[in-house]
């Protein structure tokens, strides 16, 4: 079966995120007032042949932790859909 997995990988709370934060000032200046925080990330899509949800999610989350994010200052979200 193909799955369809979406890994979101973001930063870990403490990590600092200058482009977060650039990114922030910019919506301040175009008058966002209402935006307080920005926080950046990447979100991967994946096309997995698997048997099984449950060997789709292990192979993203295989992939994610060895090579999408890094586990030093990066944390990862897993979601698989058919």
């Amino acid at each position: 079966m193909k799955f369809q997995a979406k890994v979101n990988v973001s930063l870990k709370e403490g990590v600092l995120d200058p482009q977060g934060q650039t990114i922030g000032n910019a919506l301040l200046d175009l008058g966002f007032e209402n935006i307080l925080k920005v926080k950046t990330g990447k979100i991967f899509t994946l096309e997995i042949e698997a048997e099984t949800e449950s060997d789709a999610t292990r192979a993203a989350s295989e992939a994610a932790s060895r090579l999408l994010a890094n586990p030093v200052i990066e944390q990862f979200k897993v979601e698989v859909v058919l």
